[in-house]
């Protein structure tokens, strides 16, 4: 017991030098995320036995990984087309779109719906982040809405299609690991958070009764629209979403100097510049996924999947803890879907012998790994959106309220045994 909590505790350094370090100052700015992550790190490695080289080995593992690295290619191409676009004028534009169409009062609830359904086509919340983001920060300065509170609905929502999707790799792992059809998983999954999503499009609606647009709206330049359009409609098409902000970086040079708004130069300058916006999140996405590795190599996951599973009496109290499998361990990934990875092999295992129905496992995988995804303040999802917003991944937690919904339903869905037909 004494090792696995030795595993665990560079989690703990971090918490505590980030999180309660910051509440205690009454700033969250004033220790940076990725001193907390660097001073945890350093402290993960001197408690891991071995020789200087080979435990710096092991971080260096976690943190080149293939898809660490394909995360930060995506981050790189965001940060490129997120600037250029700014600089040709595409957030403008497409905001003066958005409010000349919707009524002030179904703004949120809108941002909300087009989240929902660009995640649900595309299967990816960080794809539907990366487009929808600068046009949401954009409504909130137009507006003077709460920018924290706008992101945080875009984010949300994305989440709906990450746990949905036919073509999500949430949905792909959760069904193959529990030896089920994804269209069966779909249905059974459908029931969990389909009420949520609706509890919450309500909330938005009466959140959003207040919001004024401004009362002169510039003319809309529909050109300069075009990237985001483009990259909605290709996205929405299951186009990988690199492709997709390739073309989108491609269409803001050619539209942005074609109407003057900059020349070559000035485009490169403006990918460059958004390339280097994303330098924290990088490195924190990079210290991360070393630090996790480390707590891995340590025996730290292994203990917490044996301390989770010695006491299972029940099939109620197998669901509960499959659930807290997946949530523990995505809590200490910070990836959904290594979470599943992880844990599913023994997900099965336990709802086998507890006759457990694979299609509610599977679900149960999905949901509470979205739902603890998308509320920790270090997962991919916030930090792209906190970066291309440039607001604080802290702010947007708190209003985080779809993942805080579907984990609420996922919970209540094993403590009253719903669906019935799945249980």
């Amino acid at each position: 017991m004494r090792k696995g909590l030795l595993a665990l505790s560079p989690l703990v350094v971090f918490v505590v030098l980030y999180l309660v370090t910051s509440i205690v100052a009454g700033d969250f700015y004033k220790v940076p995320i990725t001193v907390a992550f660097l001073t945890a790190s350093i402290y993960a490695v001197a408690i891991t036995r071995g020789k200087l080289r080979r435990r710096i080995n092991v971080f260096s593992r976690g943190a080149g990984t293939s898809e660490m690295l394909l995360m930060i290619w995506i981050f790189i191409l965001a940060g490129a087309f997120a600037h250029s676009a700014k600089q040709m004028g595409a957030i403008d534009a497409t905001v003066n779109l958005t409010l000349s169409l919707l009524p002030s009062q179904m703004l949120l609830a809108g941002l909300f719906i087009a989240a929902c359904f660009i995640s649900l086509s595309i299967g990816t919340s960080v794809g539907t982040i990366v487009a929808l983001t600068p046009i949401a920060a954009g409504v909130a300065v137009q507006t003077g809405a709460d920018i924290a509170m706008v992101i945080a609905v875009v984010v949300g929502g994305s989440f709906f299609g990450d746990n949905l999707s036919f073509i999500s790799d949430t949905t792909i792992i959760a069904t193959q690991t529990q030896g089920c059809r994804t269209s069966d998983k779909f249905r059974a999954n459908s029931f969990i958070v389909v009420p949520a999503a609706l509890l919450i499009l309500g909330l938005y609606v009466f959140l959003g009764k207040d919001m004024a647009a401004p009362a002169a709206i510039p003319d809309v330049n529909v050109w300069k629209v075009a990237p985001y359009l483009v990259v909605l409609t290709t996205a929405a098409f299951g186009l990988n979403v690199m492709v997709v902000l390739f073309i989108g970086i491609v269409l803001t040079g050619i539209i942005g100097m074609a109407d003057g708004s900059f020349g070559f130069y000035g485009w490169l300058g403006a990918m460059g510049t958004g390339i280097v916006s994303m330098g924290e999140l990088i490195i924190v996405t990079m210290l991360a996924g070393g630090l996790l590795q480390i707590i891995k190599h340590n025996g730290g996951i292994d203990f917490i999947i044996k301390r989770l599973t010695s006491r299972i009496s029940s099939k109620r109290g197998a669901e509960l803890t499959i659930a807290g499998l997946v949530s523990v361990v995505n809590l200490c990934t910070a990836n959904n879907t290594v979470a599943i990875i992880t844990v599913g092999g023994i997900a099965r295992r336990i709802g086998e012998k507890y006759g457990l129905d694979p299609r509610k496992c599977a679900s149960l995988l999905d949901t509470f790994s979205c739902a603890v995804q998308g509320l920790i303040p270090y997962g991919a999802q916030v930090l792209m959106a906190a970066g291309l917003a440039s607001v604080n991944p802290i702010a947007i937690v708190p209003r985080l309220y779809y993942p805080l919904a579907i984990g609420i339903a996922a919970l209540l869905a094993i403590l009253i045994r719903y669906p019935r037909r799945y249980s």
